[in-house]
């Protein structure tokens, strides 16, 4: 059995019917053109002898009696493929928009937790004669990073699939449960071991929030308090609201090379251009709402706190808060603002990397976490306090070259993600093959008309790379602040004789033509429940 660390664990215990914590992806398939075969049939042939390679398919969670402490992960000698792996037809004409309503339903429901916890579903009958794949794993077993190793095993990096070595036969147990005792007696083992992680670790939490909180000044070179740099409060928005379990989805591709391009003639990060892309959309999506808040938006940002190398299916992440500048209307000031922003989030993330546990002590939090979580998403909270941010924003490295699956090619690779009570959207982006793929996740409640967000994504993206090619034959990059010119010499003071006092005749009145009121604009709801598409 393999302990959940507190992190993992996490993601179990914050998951009620209306935030499932699972997450997917959504691949377009082009089939090989003299294609004949039933490909369902050939693509559940091919799984069956690749999931191995990746523990997250053969292995199941065990509870702790009465949710004591956290579960851990067995192995599962029965896997039930039927289970798992869904042949989906879709209805004419099998549009696009048909298929993320489709990935939206499907990313609705939670994950059987007697089970492994992922889902494939093999989705055919589109009008391009692609052949969609979408997959579902819950998050207390892999992360964004994680998620790259798991395609490594789903996927081949040729046409001709790669022959993969069977796994070894193992015994199988007498029983399918273990039993109360052995539990117990794990999970005892396991809180001692946390607890003495914990003590060890105080040295190294206490510098860091020290070196956070109390920085050494550079005038007196001693520490003095003081709170970090760019802490800033959000504003409300519909977006920021409890939601439901229903989702909407919508994706889009940009090509990659133009997000590069941008990002180095602004001297900006990859990560800022994504984020001053999303910015925009979202600037011009809540404005068709009527909502235009004073203060910027603020993105929760995942940050990986993985080590260069490792591929453990566990969790390694954390968060930094981002301002979004909303509140500029330049493009152009507002990616520079992005970007000293996100600047200091990282510097903030990295003093406090060592002070952020990713294992704690488990003992009782089940039920007390997951009794919170439920508290708090059936009470309303979210619709009442302020929210820390406004929207959910990652962005995952993926491949560099094509992918195939079954000796289908991977034409796109849309992240689906996970949108929860006060942030009701969540915006993933991933790169795959010289795209940059961006999924939007949202509460179908929330975010109805998730599809005009995306298409804002991509005019956004197009009106930005517009501004910077323009500003890029200047000599001064996008983000650095121009120069302040040279103070003029001082000239002698010389006294200016006085001008003779000049009489003039008072102005004529003039008359002024009073004007009409124009009549107000219609705008949505705020729900935006009734139907109506904004005017553009």
């Amino acid at each position: 059995m393999i302990h959940l660390s507190g992190m993992d664990a996490s993601f179990l215990h914050l998951e009620t019917p209306e935030s499932p914590m699972h997450v997917g992806s959504l691949q377009l398939l082009d089939l090989p053109a003299d294609y004949e075969g039933d490909f369902a049939e050939d693509a559940k042939k091919y799984l069956s002898g690749r999931l191995h390679l990746a523990s997250v398919f053969v292995r199941k969670l065990a509870m702790m009696p009465f949710d004591l402490a956290n579960p851990v992960w067995v192995d599962d000698d029965d896997l039930d493929l039927e289970h798992h792996i869904h042949h989906v037809i879709m209805p004419r004409p099998g549009t696009m928009a048909q298929l993320e309503r489709l990935v939206g339903r499907l990313h609705s429901s939670l994950l059987d937790r007697s089970r492994p916890l992922w889902e494939i579903h093999i989705i055919e009958g589109l009008q391009t004669g692609q052949v969609a794949l979408y997959s579902k794993m819950h998050h207390a077993a892999i992360d964004g990073q994680a998620g790259v190793a798991v395609a490594k095993a789903l996927f081949d990096i040729s046409e001709t699939p790669s022959v993969v070595k069977a796994p070894r036969a193992t015994r199988r147990r007498d029983s399918s449960q273990l039993g109360m005792a052995e539990l117990a007696s794990a999970a005892l083992s396991n809180t001692v071991q946390q607890y003495v992680k914990l003590i060890q670790s105080i040295p190294t939490t206490a510098k860091a929030i020290t070196s956070v909180l109390m920085p050494v000044s550079e005038a007196t070179g001693k520490r003095t308090f003081e709170l970090p740099k760019g802490v800033k409060t959000a504003p409300k928005t519909p977006l920021n609201v409890s939601i439901t379990n229903q989702r909407s989805f919508a994706g889009r591709s940009v090509p990659l090379a133009e997000i590069k391009q941008m990002a180095k003639a602004a001297n900006v990060s990859l990560n800022d251009v994504v984020l001053a892309i999303c910015a925009g959309a979202l600037k011009r999506y809540l404005a068709d709402y009527g909502c235009k808040p004073d203060k910027p938006l603020m993105a929760a940002v995942p940050v990986s706190l993985r080590s260069e190398g490792n591929t453990d299916l566990n969790n390694q992440v954390s968060t930094m808060l981002v301002s979004l500048a909303t509140d500029i209307s330049d493009p152009l000031e507002r990616l520079a603002a992005i970007h000293e922003s996100s600047s200091e989030g990282k510097k903030l993330t990295g003093n406090v990397k060592a002070a952020i546990p990713m294992d704690f002590p488990s003992l009782g939090m089940p039920s007390i976490v997951s009794g919170l979580a439920s508290l708090y998403g059936r009470s309303g909270l979210a619709d009442k306090l302020p929210p820390i941010a406004n929207v959910a924003i990652s962005n995952v490295p993926g491949p560099s070259f094509p992918l195939y699956f079954a000796g289908a090619k991977l034409a796109t690779y849309f992240p689906v993600s996970i949108p929860g009570h006060g942030l009701a959207l969540n915006m993933t982006v991933q790169s795959y093959n010289g795209s940059l793929e961006f999924g939007l996740t949202a509460c179908r409640r929330a975010v109805p008309d998730v599809a005009d967000l995306a298409d804002y994504v991509v005019a956004e993206h197009k009106k930005l790379l517009s501004l910077i090619v323009r500003h890029e034959s200047g000599a001064q990059p996008v983000a650095e602040k121009p120069k302040a010119a040279p103070a003029p010499a001082p000239v002698a003071a010389v006294p200016a004789k006085p001008k003779p006092a000049v009489k003039r005749k008072p102005a004529a009145k003039k008359r002024v033509a009073s004007a009409k009121t124009a009549p107000p604009r219609s705008r949505k709801t705020a729900s935006g429940l009734d139907g109506r598409r904004p005017a553009r």
